[in-house]
C-alpha cells in the first residue's frame, strides 16, 4: 500500500462513521455536510470493497470488516494526532500539555504520586492522566503504546520497546497480625498451605513464575485488580499475599498485617517507563522521560531512609556516582 496515494482525511471520516453508525451524525461530528460525508463513505466502500455500514431496519450496523476496523481506526487516529502534535522544543514552565500514562495502582502510589508533585511544581500547565492498563497488554502492546505516552511496567512482561529504567523493588509477603498459623518467619510450607489473595493481572508474572518453579501452586481464595486492596483482604484472615516492598512501606501501620520476607531469594522487580518509538525524539516526551528518571532517584532515597541501605544494583549505583 502506497500511503502517498491515500487521503488521510478518510481515516478521520472512517472513525466517525464507524463510531456514529450514521452518515449525518458522523458529518456533523467532523464538520462535513451530509453529501460530503456520503461521498467519503462511497470512497471508503470502494477502497475496502465492503459496505462497512449495512442498513438494518431504521438504522445501520457495522459489517464484519467494519467491526474489525473500529479499534484499528481509533488507534490510527490517536497515533496520527501524536505524530502531528510532536514538538522540536518544549518549555515545561510555559507549555500546556497532557501526558497519558498506563499504570497499575502500585505504580501510581509508589511513583506516580511523586511524579505528579514534581510536575505540579515545575510545570503547572502540564496534566498527568493515569489509566489502568488492559489485561491483554502482552497481546497488543504496540497498539496500546501508540495510544498513550508511556506504560509503567516491570521488566519481564514485555520487550522490544524503548524504556527508561526507574527504580528497583523487592517482593514481600503479607499475613494478618493475628494469624496464629505463621511464626516469626514465613516458610514454603506456609505458602503451600495457606489461602492466597492474588493480583488478577500480569504485573507480578515473573514473581508468580518463580513460585511455580518452587513447586508451589497458590490456592487463590480472593483475586483483585488492585495491589492496594490486598492488605485489607489479608487482615483478620488466614490469607497470604505477595506485594511490592515499596508499597508495603507506604501502607505500614494502616492495616493490621505483618510484612514478611520470602522464604527464598525472590526475583527483584525492576520498574521502567516504556513508550512507543514514535515518541522517542519528541521534545515533550524527552522532558517527561528525564523528569521520570529524576523522580525515580527520590524513591531510591526513601528506600535508604527506611531500610538503611541502597536498594539499587551495584552497577546502578556506580553509574550515578
Amino acid at each position: 500500500m502506497n500511503l502517498a496515494s491515500l487521503d488521510l482525511n478518510l481515516v478521520v471520516a472512517l472513525r466517525a462513521l464507524l463510531e456514529e453508525r450514521n452518515v449525518t451524525r458522523a458529518g456533523r461530528r467532523i464538520g462535513l455536510s451530509q453529501p460530503a460525508m456520503s461521498a467519503a463513505l462511497a470512497r471508503l466502500r470502494r477502497h475496502f470493497d465492503d459496505d462497512l455500514l449495512s442498513r438494518v431496519g431504521g438504522g445501520y450496523e457495522l459489517t464484519a470488516l467494519g467491526l474489525a476496523l473500529l479499534d484499528r481506526t481509533v488507534t490510527a487516529c490517536d497515533l496520527l494526532e501524536r505524530v502531528f502534535t510532536s514538538q522540536a522544543v518544549f518549555d515545561p514552565a510555559h507549555e500546556e500539555h497532557e501526558f497519558t500514562l498506563l499504570a497499575s495502582d502500585y505504580a501510581v502510589a509508589v511513583f506516580g504520586a511523586d511524579l505528579a508533585r514534581v510536575v505540579h511544581t515545575e510545570a503547572p500547565g502540564i496534566r498527568l492522566r493515569f489509566k489502568q492498563a488492559p489485561t491483554d497488554i502482552t497481546e497488543n502492546t504496540g497498539a496500546l503504546l501508540s495510544t498513550a505516552d508511556g506504560l509503567l511496567l516491570p521488566h519481564g512482561i514485555i520487550g522490544d520497546f524503548p524504556a527508561v529504567e526507574l527504580y528497583r523493588d523487592r517482593w514481600v509477603y503479607l499475613v494478618a497480625d493475628d494469624n496464629p498459623e505463621v511464626g516469626e518467619r514465613l516458610t514454603l510450607d506456609d505458602l503451600a498451605r495457606l489461602p492466597w489473595v492474588t493480583y488478577q493481572r500480569t504485573y507480578d508474572a515473573p514473581a508468580a513464575r518463580q513460585i511455580g518453579m518452587l513447586g508451589i501452586e497458590p490456592h487463590a481464595e480472593v483475586s483483585v485488580d488492585s495491589f492496594q486492596l490486598m492488605p485489607l483482604l489479608v487482615a483478620g484472615t488466614r490469607r497470604v499475599a505477595l506485594i511490592q516492598g515499596h508499597l508495603a512501606d507506604r501502607l505500614d501501620g494502616l492495616v493490621p498485617v505483618r510484612v514478611m520476607e520470602p522464604p527464598y531469594d525472590a526475583v527483584p522487580l525492576r520498574e521502567a517507563l516504556w513508550w512507543h518509538p514514535v515518541h522517542t525524539h519528541d521534545a515533550a516526551h524527552i522532558w517527561l522521560r528525564e523528569t521520570a528518571a529524576r523522580v525515580a532517584e527520590t524513591i531510591h532515597g526513601k528506600a535508604e531512609t527506611i531500610h538503611g541501605n541502597d536498594d539499587r544494583d551495584p552497577a546502578d549505583r556506580s553509574d550515578k556516582g
